[in-house]
């Protein structure tokens, strides 16, 4: 049976026993389903993660030529404050002990 796409492990993570998965996100039915472990002590750090994420994405726009690097980090940070301010879906999280995992 297949399961979902995943993306490969970046290379910089092979072979290191210190790295520890922090974040799944998967597309399914045009909505989001995220895996996640809580990872950092304090919860800015995950403001960082995002903010890195969002870069990195908007890297990616820009080297497929559809926006400047600059245009798309201001749409990906314009979505996040209009998100912030008006969700469209709260979502559950439900622990893993819960999940039967």
């Amino acid at each position: 049976m297949a399961g979902p796409q995943e993306q490969p492990l970046p290379p910089d993570v092979i072979d290191r026993e210190d790295a520890a998965e922090v974040l799944r996100a998967f597309v399914v039915d045009g909505g989001l389903s995220i895996a996640f472990q809580r990872a950092f002590d304090e919860p800015d750090m995950w403001g960082l993660l995002l903010v890195d994420i969002a870069r990195h994405a908007a890297r990616v726009y820009a080297r497929e030529g559809d926006y400047t690097e600059e245009d798309a980090l201001r749409r990906i940070v314009d979505m996040f404050e209009a998100e912030i301010a008006r969700p469209t879906d709260l979502g559950n999280t439900t622990p893993r002990s819960q999940q039967g995992h």
